[in-house]
């Protein structure tokens, strides 16, 4: 299990940058009830039988010694998002992309806290790749509603190399001002 959504949304990210996608697109949905999240990327995309193995904890190569990752990431957000009366949705096609969906109740006592989500969006946007990142970012709750888009592209345009020190220190602050910019 994660210790936040944050995890969660990070490690189905990083899958996403992985599969060879020239954008990744990162939806963040939040409601007095729902955190919910859709990950979709434009990378080789999965067949059926290749999905039916990412969602498999106990499925392998055959290979001891594989260079292969874990590969738990599906799985365990699967069990997440079951436990805490949430659900998921999973649709890839191969060579066009994947799309990971997934919600959870967050007043049951089974969801992980949301986390460090700014120190999230840095680190996605701070993979060498894809080429583009694009971050949505919603809130509506009974204090107010909350909505940003951020592009990977549009940071590093403002920004320069976004690894450089200073920029990740305007990387932190902006995307920090983002969240505390409530609209009411």
């Amino acid at each position: 299990m994660y210790f936040t959504l944050s995890d969660l949304v990070l490690d189905i990210t990083q899958n996403a940058a992985e599969s060879g996608a020239s954008l990744v697109e990162l939806d963040i949905q939040e409601t007095d009830r729902e955190f919910r999240f859709i990950i979709k990327d434009n990378g080789r995309g999965m067949d059926k039988f290749e999905l039916e193995r990412a969602i498999d904890p106990f499925a392998n190569d055959g290979w001891e010694d594989s260079p292969k990752k874990v590969g738990l990431g599906i799985p365990f957000l699967i069990q997440t998002a079951l436990q805490s009366g949430g659900g998921y949705d999973l649709h890839s096609e191969k060579d066009k992309g994947t799309i990971v969906t997934a919600w959870f109740d967050v007043h049951n006592a089974e969801t992980p806290s949301a986390g460090d989500l700014p120190g999230v969006f840095r680190t996605i946007l701070l993979f060498e790749s894809p080429r583009e990142i694009i971050i949505r970012r919603s809130r509506r709750d009974g204090d107010g509603e909350l909505s940003y888009t951020v592009c990977k592209s549009e940071l590093a345009g403002a920004l320069g190399d976004l690894e450089d020190a200073g920029s990740m220190i305007l990387l932190d602050r902006y995307l920090k001002s983002l969240e505390d910019q409530e609209e009411r």
